[in-house]
């Protein structure tokens, strides 16, 4: 059971990272609070409970479990099927396809051009860091992974190794260290008396509490694909995402409590201590000669009348 639970943690790992991708955008607080607190955990229970009632039927109508509706569904269309039943098939093929545009529109393609941007600025934008992450999922054969259930719950697992790490240091910046508290202004700037300027541009203290959370789960990584590990690494690294977060967390406040940055530990308040304010762009745009002219035309006739 605890596998199970861990692996559909493992599935929403990604949005739980890539969700500042999205709240960047938002115009409101409230804006960024409500379609995660709604969306994504109802959205998520329906599909999984489809899921299992879909792969309890099969057992009973075909005498085996089939988890991957793409095999349930060329089922459905062994023997004779009916113009109905090639429909709906061919509808549900529709659906999954749309479907997986828009996962991978959402969860990979915006995630990775946003990251892509920060990194290379001046080479790379949203669409091209979404084209990057298109061909390196085609690169890396992600067909493989859907080889049988195993490798795709193990794979699941191994994915919220990484992403947890990197969770519990996004989230103990700013909850804990930062206590709500950024400067907008310092984000575009190299200046050494900036927030985020840390050591020499780096900030040693995540890239050591993110290690440390990955190295937990290492052992227990090593179990699942065949090794031989002791039966407590193994514990710990079912429950990869909440170790690595865990560590990850506690790592990351430590050194920010031994070697504190600008700015943290102050009393927790949600504000931009920079009052940077984006300039409106000038929506006002001068008339061309032959407007100008026509103008001019429409108010003659109108003098006229």
């Amino acid at each position: 059971m605890i596998i199970a639970i861990m692996s559909c943690v493992s599935n929403m790992a990604t949005l739980i990272t890539n969700a500042p991708d999205f709240a960047s955008r938002a115009h409101k607080p409230k804006d960024a609070v409500w379609p995660q607190i709604i969306g994504i955990p109802l959205g998520f229970s329906m599909v999984s409970f489809l899921g299992i009632i879909v792969s309890s039927s099969s057992t009973v109508i075909y005498g085996e479990p089939v988890w991957n509706p793409i095999d349930l569904l060329g089922k459905l269309l062994d023997g004779h099927p009916s113009g109905a039943t090639r429909f709906g098939v061919w509808f549900i093929s529709a659906s999954f396809i749309l479907a997986q545009l828009g996962t991978n529109i959402a969860a990979n393609s915006v995630s990775a051009g946003c990251d892509l941007t920060a990194l290379f600025p001046r080479f790379i934008n949203i669409r091209r860091g979404g084209y990057v992450a298109a061909l390196v999922g085609l690169v890396m054969c992600p067909w493989n992974l859907l080889k049988d259930s195993n490798s795709f719950t193990s794979y699941l697992s191994a994915y919220s190794v990484f992403l947890s790490s990197i969770a519990g240091v996004m989230i103990s910046e700013y909850w804990i260290v930062r206590r709500g508290h950024y400067r907008v202004a310092d984000l575009y700037h190299t200046g050494r008396d900036g927030w985020y300027w840390y050591t020499l541009g780096i900030n040693w203290r995540a890239y050591t509490a993110y290690i440390c959370g990955i190295l937990i789960n290492v052992v227990g990584f090593a179990g699942a694909v065949g090794r031989t590990v002791p039966l407590g690494a193994t514990r710990v690294y079912q429950l990869s995402f909440f170790t690595g977060f865990g560590v990850s967390s506690i790592i990351y406040c430590l050194l920010n409590k031994f070697f504190p940055t600008p700015g943290s530990w102050q009393p927790f308040e949600e504000v931009d201590e920079s009052n940077y304010k984006p300039r409106e762009r000038d929506h006002v745009m001068e008339e061309s000669d032959d407007d100008k002219k026509a103008s001019a035309a429409s108010v003659d006739v109108k003098e006229v009348a």
